[in-house]
Formats: structure tokens, sequence, C-alpha cells
């Protein structure tokens, strides 16, 4: 699903226009990114938690050469589906 058809379906159920469904889309997900940009999590309960995650340095292979590499610290994004959404999908 994109986000043009996840606007015209929030659209369709809530009765918004299609462009106020647009912006509450894009509100939505801009939300949820700050919050995540902070370090916060993000829980929706049965949907699902939105967490950061922090990666530690660590060493790796260069496929070409296999020339040892260090690969950097990074942070990542993790979603962990709740039950609601893991029972809608069986």
């Amino acid at each position: 699903m994109t986000k043009a058809e996840m606007s015209a379906r929030l659209a369709d159920a809530s009765g918004l226009p299609r462009m106020g469904a647009a912006r509450v889309v894009d509100h939505f997900t801009e939300i949820i990114a700050e919050a995540m940009s902070k370090g916060e999590k993000v829980t929706f309960i049965g949907f699902g938690t939105f967490s950061v995650a922090e990666r530690a340095q660590r060493e790796g292979r260069n496929p070409r050469t296999g020339e040892r590499i260090t690969i950097p610290a990074s942070k990542t994004v993790n979603f962990k589906a709740g039950s609601k959404l893991k029972n809608s999908v069986k």
C-alpha cells in the first residue's frame, strides 16, 4: 500500500477530504520520526512498537578483496508487531 492509497482509504473511512487525510498521514509519519529521532519508543497497543536500537562498531570484510574493514557504530529502527497485527496476518 502506498501513501496515496493509505490517504484514500483513510478519507473513505473517516469522511475527511482526501487532501485532509493526506495531511493526517504526513503529520502522523513526521510525529513518529521526530519521536524516534529523540530516542523515544512509539507504541500502538495491539499494532506494534517502533524503537531505536544501537549497533556497536564491528569488523567486517570487503567481499571483493577479503580485506578487513571496520563498520562504524550506527542506529537503526526496529519494529515489533503487536498481538492483534500478528493475529490478523495468520
